[in-house]
């Protein structure tokens, strides 16, 4: 996360203070979340995958990084068939898995979510295609938007061998249909474990739609989903609550 989003979480009250003037109204932000916005990671209308998906039963999981994990989670927390969608780190050991120690961009981590759904209503395929067009811009190696560092990777952490064949032959799909300004960077990394992040980070989107660096970036994610999949888009989120 960057400076600003640490500063904001470690002292809340006098960053509220500090940025009293300028904080924009909650009634225009509130607004925001059905205005067609533009964010600096805007979002890229692209084709779903050429094959399906093969999967059976009605839970499954899928571990996604894109930048600030507030984001990527509020976007999958819209999705139609997305059971449960956490904030976490992905990449690095258990004992460096904390948003300390990640924000440092020595520990392999990124901030990742891990979205469980029935893939009886959602597809693989069809949360790649939402992750690759309004939740993060793929295009960006190692940031996103004013965050900057390994953390903020664009990474997929397939949790099985099919998953990872799969991300890699959309990704040179998306590549061959030019439709992004530049390559895309998203890499593909074995999955070994994920780690929850601290409650905090946890539905942060949803409880804080006023929060300046939200109203910038991440609400007009949630704007993309609903314009551009809306037959995926749910108003509802489905919130991690207590973990």
């Amino acid at each position: 996360m960057s400076i600003s989003r640490t500063i904001a979480i470690r002292r809340p009250l006098a960053r509220r203070a500090a940025l009293a003037s300028l904080l924009i109204l909650p009634a225009l932000a509130f607004a925001l979340w059905n205005q067609p916005i533009t964010a600096q990671e805007a979002p890229v209308v692209i084709p779903a995958p050429t094959k399906a998906f093969s999967e059976t039963g009605t839970t499954a999981t899928a571990v996604f990084a894109g930048g600030c994990f507030w984001g990527v989670q509020g976007v999958f927390q819209h999705v139609k068939g997305v059971t449960r969608a956490v904030s976490g780190y992905s990449g690095g050991a258990a004992e460096t898995a904390t948003y300390e120690l990640t924000g440092s961009g020595t520990t392999g981590h990124a901030e990742a979510v891990e979205v469980t759904y029935d893939p009886s209503v959602v597809s693989y395929g069809e949360l790649l295609q939402i992750y690759f067009s309004v939740a993060h811009n793929p295009t960006q190696l190692n940031y996103q938007g004013p965050d900057r560092g390994t953390q903020y990777r664009s990474t997929i952490f397939p949790v099985t061998p099919e998953q990872g064949e799969y991300a890699e032959a959309y990704i040179a799909e998306l590549d061959a249909a030019d439709l992004f300004e530049g390559p895309i960077v998203t890499t593909i990394e074995p999955f070994q474990a994920f780690y929850a992040a601290e409650q905090y980070h946890q539905d942060f989107l949803t409880l804080n739609p006023t929060w300046p660096y939200i109203v910038v970036h991440d609400l007009p994610k949630i704007a993309a989903l609903k314009a551009i999949f809306p037959d995926a888009y749910r108003d509802e989120p489905v919130l991690v609550g207590a973990l």
